[in-house]
């Protein structure tokens, strides 16, 4: 019986089974080759291909040949799973990343446990993330995007690299900079220990780069780590085969004016709602910082919009917004939860069952509200129809959050132009073998993650381990499935 790729989080293997076990992800068909003996059980942590790629590490590269390079573009859970599964088949891995971190949008989530795991993932990416920075064959480069692309047997490449300021190798992450740089917002911090530096410096916060007012970070590091001169550099470098990996970006609710994001001041995203429990372990209202009694979140917030020409389903809000209402309500008993939409899109392995679950203390309205007031006491009026006779309704909360969609990357349009790439309607990259979601239309290029289209972290941690596997036939370090 196949079995689902997000829903495939352990096989038990008894005696000598099959050679393979065949996986099915968002309709295609996946064979992963297993090693055969007793007792031996193979965990998904989200790679899923993890141990059919290790039983073919062997067949990689032979000591007299030239070790293949492929270069991984993008940083977050998608990118990381990619290179770590590359480098565990003695590949040379080159990730890039524009920003100043690793980890993308996942590694700011929180984790969602209530009385019990509610499989979110959020713990899967700091677990990936400190493999790849202790994996020695990842060189990792941030802040770096593509310049230049050509190809003629390889892939021929110049990165442009914005200054980093901080030296990853002299810092110990004591903070003091953070702490005494009178700028806010000229040091930031990442979102988990394991990115290494922990801190960087933002240009465009800082004064030393807007008047050279300031060098105090500078002055003050123990460690001398940190150099506010240094010139941005370029990279050269050739690779084999590429894996585009590049991401998403959330929907920017001011496009919807009539919610008033930006202006309401108890009015967040639920990426807002996510750094906030994961900085401060509970929900807070950022007006006064109290406990919201009655909190809302509404769905659909830039996708399934056919105005805003977004038709898609970002797949992954309903399940977000549940597991999201399920920790609030463990850690605040007292507070009401309502949940505004349109309908619950059934994604993910026993899903109806948690759905089911979740109705006992969450409610849920299936209807859209319309505008948001502002009310007394920075409470927020939701306008909306009633389900059984359609009247208006007018009810307040202490805080709304916005379930906003995931939109295709910023980059997305250059990059395929750079790379020869198809995108779709959406501005998604395009996939060219209606079986092979990694696929496209270059020979040698790859595509994992969020890149391609919406999905959670675990159908994001499995196709990028199948791009890893594509990547490993196509380069020939790895024999295709017969």
């Amino acid at each position: 019986m196949p079995l689902t790729g997000a829903a495939l989080w352990s096989v038990e293997m008894a005696g000598c089974l099959r050679s393979a076990i065949f996986l099915v992800l968002h309709g295609e068909l996946l064979r992963i080759p297993i090693l055969k003996g007793r007792n031996r059980t193979i965990q998904n942590h989200g790679a899923i291909l993890s141990e059919g790629l290790l039983n073919q590490r062997s067949k990689g590269n032979s000591p007299d040949q030239a070790p293949k390079k492929v270069l991984v573009i993008g940083g977050g859970i998608a990118g990381l799973t990619a290179a770590w599964e590359l480098a565990r088949l003695d590949l040379d891995v080159k990730l890039i990343e524009k920003s100043s971190f690793l980890g993308g949008h996942a590694i700011q989530f929180c984790c969602k446990a209530a009385d019990e795991c509610q499989k979110c993932g959020a713990c899967l990416v700091e677990k990936r993330l400190l493999e790849v920075i202790e994996e020695p064959r990842i060189k990792v480069y941030l802040k770096s995007e593509i310049e230049k692309m050509n190809r003629n047997s390889r892939f021929s490449y110049t990165l442009s690299q914005r200054s980093l300021y901080i030296d990853s190798q002299r810092c110990t992450n004591c903070g003091l900079c953070f702490e005494k740089c009178p700028a806010d917002g000229a040091v930031i911090r990442g979102y988990s220990k394991n990115n290494v530096p922990l801190y960087a410096i933002d240009e465009t916060h800082c004064p030393h780069f807007k008047d050279g007012s300031c060098r105090l970070c500078e002055d003050l590091c123990p460690e001398k780590a940190i150099n506010l001169d240094p010139e941005p550099d370029r990279v050269s470098g050739e690779a084999d085969a590429i894996v585009v990996a590049s991401g998403f970006q959330t929907f920017d609710p001011v496009n919807r004016p009539r919610y008033g994001y930006g202006i309401n001041k108890n009015l967040i995203t639920a990426l807002d709602l996510e750094r906030m429990l994961r900085e401060k372990g509970e929900v807070l209202r950022p007006s006064d910082d109290k406990v919201p009694e009655k909190i809302a979140f509404i769905q659909c917030v830039g996708s399934r919009d056919h105005k805003l020409q977004h038709g898609f389903c970002s797949q992954v809000c309903c399940g977000y917004a549940m597991r999201m209402a399920e920790a609030i309500h463990y850690r605040h008993p007292g507070a009401e939860v309502t949940i505004f939409y349109m309908d619950i899109q059934n994604c993910g392995k026993n899903f109806s069952k948690f759905y089911e679950r979740c109705k006992d203390h969450i409610r849920f309205v299936r209807f859209m509200p319309g505008d948001i007031f502002q009310g007394e006491q920075d409470q927020l009026i939701l306008c909306y129809g009633d389900e059984k006779d359609g009247h208006s309704v007018r009810e307040p909360f202490d805080l709304v959050v916005l379930s906003v969609g995931i939109m295709p990357g910023p980059s997305n349009a250059s990059l395929a132009d750079m790379l020869k790439l198809d995108l779709d309607e959406h501005g998604f990259f395009a996939f060219a073998d209606p079986l092979d979601s990694t696929s496209t239309s270059q020979q040698g290029v790859f595509l994992a993650g969020t890149a391609q289209g919406p999905k959670d972290i675990a159908d994001t941690m499995a196709q990028a381990g199948q791009a890893a596997q594509r990547v490993a036939h196509y380069l020939g370090v790895m024999p295709c499935p017969k």
